[in-house]
């Protein structure tokens, strides 16, 4: 028999719904199966604990102090993405993808082939690349470097990205839909396997529209990078409600958008909605003031999830995590907690074409994070093993493993009482 470990009293969240049931895993596989016909391997008891699907993270752009974009060796790259991995982990993430924003052609080459999609020991899979650029609008660059981004009519996908290789890793490209020729450039992506967003970009509706009916999918960080809503242009970020319904992502931070904003996008299509991070490097430090970066010529100060320009109040990014991001959608729409974490794991897949992640059902690797009510992380599982557990719960279970203990000490004793009370009164009989 293969060794199945039975995950019982679980709160599984699934669909936006939350539903008691139990859950088995192949150990070999690590995938979900069906209830076995003998007994399993192991049973873990999860406690009335909220299970959902292992988050996936669809935009960072660094951690732990590096930045994607930075490249001296191979080697120390993808050390670095190790270490990140292990980091995600623990705070419910099994899957991520790498952002590069607006960079060389060169830099682009360097990078892409060492972001293929692979597992590391003890952490989340590196699922590819997410290319934010460089076919954007220098009208709505952000922090991206305006000198560095192309035109579609004047770069090809080879050029930019590289040979095979490189694009073996590319999931995933944002772009501005109005440039020249993005339109042809769009099929010529999808047609690759590709994922395209539209973001970066002061297109109107229409043009937007037009993007989005030759194969585009997803609006990048909506309402950010993009002409302001109205009543009478609504920009790309009115196709949320369109008929062709895109998925978008959004920052649920508290600094990138109003709550009411997020709420706003979140209850037009709850299906399509993607919470992301977009994280910069500095995620996963303590609170201080750090030295100028590539990107930022300028000492930063990190303050809780936000980072400014020292001695200004100029945003220069966000620290925030996809755990945080699924809480404030809760607190701030007053969605459950199974529709919150919906945007982090199945909506994700679902826009990715992942179908091995996502969903806690039969066929899918086992990949899931344990929460508390609050939607706090308590466990991270991947592939039927547990690889995070915060302190509290590691503390609860031992409890919970003593107490078993002592019950168990109590049941020897007790038979082991009887077992002498009656080889006594056997002697005592015997001298009679």
């Amino acid at each position: 028999m293969a060794s199945i470990r039975a995950f019982t009293n679980a709160r599984v969240c699934t669909r936006g719904k939350e539903t008691s049931r139990d859950f088995y895993v192949n150990l070999h596989t690590g995938y979900i199966v069906s209830k076995p016909y003998e007994d399993p391997m192991s049973v873990v008891d999860l406690q009335n604990y909220v299970v959902a699907p292992a988050y996936q993270e669809l935009q960072i752009n660094g951690c732990l102090g590096g930045h994607f974009t930075t490249f001296e060796d191979s080697r120390s790259y993808v050390s670095h993405l190790e270490i990140v991995s292990r980091h995600l982990v623990s705070k419910g993430v099994g899957a991520f993808y790498v952002t590069l924003p607006t960079m060389s052609a060169d830099l682009y080459q360097k990078i892409l082939p060492h972001l293929k999609p692979q597992a590391f020991a003890g952490g989340a899979d590196l699922l590819g690349a997410h290319c934010e650029g460089p076919w954007l609008n220098p009208l709505k660059k952000g922090v991206h470097d305006a000198s560095l981004m192309q035109i579609p009519a004047e770069s090809s996908v080879r050029s930019t990205y590289g040979d095979d290789g490189a694009l073996f890793s590319l999931k995933m490209v944002t772009l501005a839909p109005e440039l020249g020729n993005s339109q042809e450039l769009i099929p010529r992506l999808t047609q690759r396997g590709i994922v395209v967003a539209l973001g970066h970009t002061a297109a109107d509706y229409d043009t937007g529209m037009r993007a989005l009916t030759v194969g585009a999918t997803m609006l990048t960080h909506v309402y950010n990078a993009m002409n302001a809503f109205s009543h009478k242009s609504p920009g790309v970020t009115g196709l949320v409600s369109s008929r062709v319904a895109p998925y978008f992502s959004v920052i649920a931070d508290g600094i990138h958008l109003h709550p009411a904003a997020l709420t706003m996008a979140f209850r037009a299509d709850r299906e399509r909605c993607v919470l992301i991070s977009n994280a910069i490097e500095l995620v996963g430090l303590p609170d201080g003031i750090y030295p100028r970066s590539a990107k930022v010529p300028y000492p930063r100060r990190k303050s809780m999830n936000k980072v400014t320009i020292e001695g200004t109040d100029t945003f220069v990014g966000s620290c925030t995590t996809v755990e945080e991001c699924v809480r404030n959608l809760k607190t701030w729409s007053g969605c459950s907690l199974a529709e919150a974490v919906r945007c982090a794991s199945e909506n994700v897949a679902c826009l990715m074409n992942d179908r091995e992640r996502g969903v806690i059902e039969e066929g899918r690797k086992a990949d899931f994070v344990v929460l508390n009510d609050e939607g706090e992380v308590q466990q991270t599982w991947l592939r039927g093993e547990k690889l995070y557990e915060t302190a509290r719960m590691s503390y609860s279970h031992a409890l919970d493993d003593y107490q078993m203990q002592l019950m168990l000490l109590e049941q020897q004793n007790k038979k082991r009482l009887m077992l002498a009370r009656e080889e006594h009164e056997a002697r005592g009989g015997e001298g009679r």
